[in-house]
């Protein structure tokens, strides 16, 4: 949508659950670097690399070598960077994603928690911001119809933040079961069977498993519904935030992590204290009492994601970055060579 053109560099998989496992997939890569240099010898070299998450379980196997020996500037997106890992059996790994990015044109990072963590941890790297978007085209040709009781969450169901954060909405529904409301629950996965116990206790009615669900559908859910409930427990930022915006949602979710930079709390959604579970039930039946809080909330997360966070205006963004940090010669990031580490 910028003008340029992706090549996808390799799709080989790069990711290892142990430093054990990262040696063999070093190995594994040799055929790959081998090929793409030949390719860059031959002529076919890209006037710029792109690099997507690369962290300590999935460093970058061919950017960093070919861009230094070929001069062709690196650019990362959401590159992490944690130091906690240094001091372990990952530290070899962590060195390479350090001297990755501060030897990148530029890091292009989503929330300000990632950005500062880098600056941080790799004084001399060259950051930039960009903020999280989607692809708006399927909610822009949708008219919301809500039932403005009816709460709706989107997730899937597995171990880790997303059990937490079905515990946590489980808890602080049970303390206003007293209100008129109902939740729709978007997803599946191998704890359904305890997210369902977690809301066994609801009488029936209450709660409506939809299980997974197409995009399509998502979006006409979406559509009926009247707030998006989701505690989001060590959410990176929650595309689905962004998704239930679109459809005209405003949301209800922890200010912690990097949810502050997808629900502007107070104008799109409310944002409360992390862990505090009576705050977010209060939060949600706040909305749930204010009829035209709501629906004020609802048009502004519309127009918020819609009027900002686009695809469109993401390429923009984004192309703005590349000429600013690489040079601003047209011609000189029309190719660019891509993988997703």
């Amino acid at each position: 949508m910028g003008g340029h053109t992706v090549d996808i560099a390799s799709e080989f998989r790069s990711f290892s659950p142990t430093p054990e496992a990262a040696a063999k997939v070093e190995d594994e890569a040799a055929s790959d670097l081998q090929r793409l240099r030949a390719a860059w010898s031959a002529g076919d070299k890209p006037d710029l690399w792109f690099c997507y998450h690369p962290y300590y379980k999935s460093v970058d196997p061919f950017g960093p070598t070919l861009c230094a020996a070929f001069g062709v500037p690196l650019v990362t997106a959401e590159a992490s960077y944690s130091p906690k890992r240094d001091q372990t059996e990952w530290a070899p790994y962590q060195a390479r994603i350090g001297a990755m990015v501060r030897d990148a044109e530029v890091n292009i990072g989503f929330t300000r928690r990632d950005r500062v963590g880098l600056e941080q941890a790799i004084p001399k790297a060259r950051i930039a911001a960009l903020e999280p978007f989607i692809d708006t085209t399927p909610f822009e040709g949708c008219q919301p119809r809500p039932d403005p009781t009816r709460l709706i969450t989107v997730a899937m169901m597995r171990a880790g933040d997303k059990m937490q954060s079905y515990a946590m909405l489980a808890q602080a529904l049970a303390t206003i079961r007293d209100r008129p409301w109902t939740l729709a629950v978007v997803g599946d996965g191998p704890m359904r069977g305890a997210v369902e116990r977690l809301f066994a206790e609801f009488e029936p009615g209450r709660i409506d498993w939809l299980g997974e669900r197409g995009a399509d559908d998502i979006v006409q859910e979406l559509g009926r519904s009247g707030i998006y409930a989701w505690p989001g427990c060590g959410e990176a930022y929650g595309l689905a935030y962004l998704e239930a915006q679109a459809a005209g949602l405003p949301v209800v979710a922890q200010r912690t992590a990097g949810v502050p930079e997808v629900v502007r709390t107070g104008l799109t959604g409310l944002l409360t204290a992390e862990g505090d579970i009576v705050a977010y039930a209060s939060a949600i039946g706040e909305l749930l009492e204010d009829a035209s809080k709501r629906t004020e909330m609802a048009r502004a997360a519309r127009r918020f994601v819609v009027d900002e966070r686009s695809l469109a205006t993401a390429a923009k963004a984004i192309d703005e970055i590349l000429r600013r940090y690489i040079g601003k010669n047209d011609d000189r990031t029309r190719h660019l060579g891509s993988i997703a580490s």
